[in-house]
C-alpha cells in the first residue's frame, strides 16, 4: 500500500514538470571548448530524466555484481546453519528416543555445521550420558559452565550426574549454585529442598523456600505448603530439645500458612496441653476435626485428655467430637475404639456397623477393632482370628 501511494507521488511530479516544461517552453544553449549545443528545456529535461535512470540501473547492476560474492556466502552461511540447528534438533530427539549413536553422530554434525561448542555440548553430554559413560558426560558438562549462557544447564547436567552416583554432598552442593543462578526455577528449588531436608538442615531449607516464593519457584499454595511442613518439623526438632515455647510458636505460624495440615495442629495441641492449657488445646482439635477428621487428630484429642479421665468420660468426649462431623467414618471409629475401651460393646459394634457399611472393603484398623471387639465382649477367638486375617489381607484364609 505505502509502496503505491509512492509511485502514485513520482507519477504525479513528472505529469506536473511536464505541464509546467509545456506551458512555459524555452531553449537551452552551451558553448563548450568549441561545441556548441542549442535544444528546447523540455529536451534537455528529457534527457537529463534518462541519464539520471541509466545511472541508477548501472549503479544497481555494479552493486549486483559487486555484491554477489558476499550474497552468495551469507546465503551458503544461513543455510549451513539452518542444516545445523535442524541436525542438533534431531540430535535432541534421538537423545529423547535413546538413541545414544545416533545422538553422537547427529552431536558432531551439528557442532561441524553450527561451530558453537556450548550449544553441542549439551547434546555431546546427553548421548554420553545414555550410553553410561558419566566421566564423559561430566566433562562436557564442566566445560559448559564456562560459556555464562550455558552455565545454568551444565550446572543442571552435573546435578543430575550427582544424583544418579549418590553423591548427595555434591549434589547439593550443585543444587545451591543452580538455584543462586536462576532462583525462580521451580525444579532448581524442588531439588535443593529435597537434598536439605535429607540431610537434616531445615534451617537451610526455611530460607531456600522464602526465597522460592519470593521469586515465585514454587506456586503460591505449593510454596506456603512446603514453608509449613518445614515449620512443623523444625517445631518438632525444638520439642524434642526442650524448647516448647519456640516449637509452639513455629507449629502456629505453620498452622496460619496452612490450616488443613493434621501434624500442624495435633502439634500445637500437644504444646498447649504441656503448659496447662487443655482447653484451648481441646477447641483447637475440634475446630480443626470439624472441617478435616483425621486419625492424628482423634489421637491427640484422647491423648490430652483431662488428667485421671474415665474410660466413660472418654467416651463422652468422642460423642462430642463426633458430633461436629457426624457423617464422617473417622468420628465412628474413633468413638468405637473409646468404647472398646469402657466395656461399652454394643456401642462399639453399632459404630463399626455404620463405618462397614460406608466401605465395601472394610479397612484393616476397622477389622483389628472387631477382631477385639468379637474375643473382648464373647471371647469368640475363631470370629478374632477371621478378622485379623482380613485385616493381613489374607482373604481366602478367613474365608477357609
Amino acid at each position: 500500500m505505502v509502496r503505491a501511494i509512492f509511485l502514485f507521488i513520482k507519477i504525479g511530479l513528472i505529469v506536473a514538470a511536464a505541464l509546467y516544461l509545456a506551458k512555459y517552453p524555452g531553449r537551452i544553449s552551451l558553448d563548450w571548448q568549441g561545441w556548441h549545443v542549442d535544444i528546447s528545456a523540455s529536451l534537455f529535461a528529457l534527457g537529463m530524466l534518462i541519464f539520471v535512470i541509466l545511472a541508477i540501473l548501472f549503479a544497481r547492476f555494479s552493486s549486483g555484481i559487486l555484491g554477489a560474492p558476499g550474497r552468495f556466502m551469507e546465503n551458503r552461511r544461513i543455510a549451513r546453519r539452518e542444516r545445523g540447528y535442524k541436525t542438533l534438533t534431531q540430535g535432541l530427539v534421538a537423545v529423547a528416543a535413546g538413541d545414544p549413536q545416533e545422538a553422537r553422530r547427529l552431536a558432531r554434525k551439528a557442532d561441524s555445521l553450527l561451530h558453537d561448542p556450548p550449544l553441542t555440548r549439551l547434546l555431546t553430554a546427553q548421548a554420553a550420558q545414555l550410553e553410561g559413560d558419566s566421566k564423559a558426560a561430566t566433562k562436557y558438562f564442566e566445560e559448559m559452565l564456562e560459556d555464562q549462557d550455558m552455565a545454568f544447564l551444565g550446572t543442571r547436567g552435573l546435578l543430575m550426574q550427582a544424583i544418579s552416583d549418590g553423591n548427595t554432598a555434591k549434589a547439593r552442593e550443585l543444587a545451591e549454585k543452580a538455584f543462586n543462578l536462576r532462583p525462580s526455577t521451580g525444579w532448581a528449588a524442588r531439588h535443593l529442598l529435597d537434598l536439605q531436608r535429607e540431610s537434616g538442615d531445615l534451617d537451610a531449607a526455611l530460607k531456600t523456600v522464602e526465597t522460592a516464593i519470593r521469586y515465585k519457584a514454587l506456586p503460591d499454595g505449593e510454596g506456603k505448603r512446603t514453608k509449613a511442613k518445614l515449620l512443623i518439623a523444625k517445631a518438632q526438632e525444638l520439642r524434642a530439645a526442650g524448647d516448647f515455647e519456640q516449637a509452639l510458636k513455629l507449629s502456629n505460624q505453620a498452622n496460619k500458612l496452612v490450616d488443613d495440615l493434621p501434624e500442624g495442629v495435633t502439634l500445637s495441641a500437644r504444646l498447649l496441653a504441656l503448659r496447662g492449657k487443655d482447653s484451648k488445646a481441646a477447641r483447637l482439635l475440634e475446630d480443626a476435626w470439624s472441617k478435616n477428621p483425621d486419625p492424628s487428630i482423634s489421637r491427640a484429642y484422647r491423648d490430652i485428655a483431662p488428667e485421671g479421665a474415665s474410660p466413660l468420660e472418654q467416651v463422652k468426649r468422642f460423642e462430642h467430637l463426633l458430633s461436629l462431623n457426624p457423617n464422617h467414618k473417622e468420628g465412628h471409629i474413633a468413638l468405637a475404639e473409646a468404647a472398646l475401651k469402657a466395656g461399652l460393646w454394643g456401642e462399639a459394634r453399632n459404630h463399626l456397623d455404620i463405618v462397614a457399611k460406608q466401605n465395601k472393603v472394610p479397612e484393616p484398623r476397622v477389622c483389628r477393632l472387631m477382631a477385639e471387639l468379637e474375643e473382648s465382649e464373647h471371647g469368640d477367638l475363631e470370629k478374632a482370628r477371621y478378622w485379623l486375617a482380613i485385616a493381613t489381607g489374607e482373604e481366602a484364609v478367613a474365608a477357609e
